[in-house]
């Protein structure tokens, strides 16, 4: 059993099982290739994809990440463009301070053509193999508001031809996109057994 707990992830185990578990996904080599999903109710799916992404630039891989639905004022992790010797690029297409569901009719209207801008590009990544790691940073949330579909998304999955690690995240995962993904990570929020009942503790299950 694995827990994030205020961002940080927490393994039971020493920290081989923490690097074990970076290398491999199910008995799945990363250098071979995997689609997976960080899904669920839970905290911590940017969190988590970003981990990955950090250690794969770290061994030398180039990294993009996507951001979708999370407005352009968001930019706590364009520091990592900026570590020197790693190749990581953050791409954010929506032009609005605020994030989409924050917005009136008119301003969805408009930052609706900014996200499928997003899409093209993602298409156009995973088509040219145009990196090593490719982070769709809340895909999963544009099939729920209607922007995009599953079968969309199952396209540009499709086009990934040699290998590439290609991470989605969003809360919930469409029963169509199962079959394009190798790899499923669930994460729900518990209450903790701590005294300070506010405290919660994420927890994350592996399919």
């Amino acid at each position: 059993m694995f827990y994030i707990c205020s961002g940080s992830l927490l393994i039971r185990g020493n920290r081989y099982d923490v690097l074990y578990y970076f290398k491999t996904i199910r008995g799945i080599v990363m250098e071979k290739g995997i689609t997976e999903v960080y899904c669920g109710t839970g905290k911590g799916q940017t969190t988590l994809a970003i981990g990955q992404s950090l250690k794969a630039a770290l061994e030398g891989q180039s990294v993009i990440v996507i951001q979708f639905l999370k407005g352009n004022e968001r930019q706590s992790l364009d520091f990592l463009q900026n570590l020197e010797g790693l190749d990581i690029k953050i791409f954010r297409f929506e032009k609005h301070e605020n994030c989409y569901d924050e917005l009136d009719d008119e301003d969805k209207a408009e930052e609706k053509q900014n996200i499928l801008n997003g899409l093209n590009f993602a298409r156009k990544v995973v088509a040219t193999q145009e990196c090593d790691v490719l982070v769709l940073d809340e895909i999963l949330g544009l099939p729920e508001i209607g922007i995009a579909d599953a079968q969309t998304i199952s396209d540009i999955l499709k086009l990934c031809k040699d290998p590439m690690h290609i991470i989605l995240t969003g809360r919930e995962l469409p029963e169509k996109l199962r079959g394009d993904v190798d790899c499923i990570t669930t994460l729900t929020t518990e209450a903790s057994e701590a005294a300070d009942s506010h405290k919660n503790v994420n927890s994350f299950t592996e399919e």
